[in-house]
């Protein structure tokens, strides 16, 4: 069994994890991340250091073997069903950020949705979604 963390630590896990799939996390991910920590309910009750924290923690997982495996694993452990697809759509969010969703981070989102339940069907919707907001003019 894994550990078990917070469910807002869970949706940073998410975050953390599809930003670092490619080995390397932009500006622009950080920003995002950033960005819908003080924007969305989830995270309304935590502070700048607790985000910061979260993601070292969140990397000291993936550092170790079977990294994203265990990272999974924590999730699905700690994030109730009604947050899954928030989930997904919090990491499609991070990975188009920066215009270029890599093939790294869309594996990462597949294996997400095969631990979640999520169907095919709503992950589609929920990265059109995502494609369309982070468009620039």
């Amino acid at each position: 069994m894994s550990e078990r963390i917070s469910a807002p630590e869970a949706l940073i896990f998410a975050m953390i994890t599809v930003s670092a799939a490619d080995r390397t996390i932009t500006t622009e991910e950080l920003d995002r991340i950033g960005s819908i920590v003080r924007e969305l309910p989830p995270f309304h009750a935590f502070t700048r250091d607790w985000l910061a924290e979260t993601a070292q923690q969140c990397g000291s997982i993936l550092r170790k073997p079977n990294g994203i495996a265990s990272v999974l694993a924590v999730i699905k452990e700690s994030l109730p069903p009604r947050l899954s697809e928030t989930a997904y759509v919090l990491c499609a969010e991070v990975a188009a950020s920066d215009l270029s969703v890599h093939a790294d981070e869309t594996h990462f989102m597949r294996l997400l949705a095969d631990a979640l339940g999520i169907d095919r069907d709503a992950c589609i919707a929920l990265e059109r979604g995502a494609r369309a907001r982070n468009q620039r003019g």
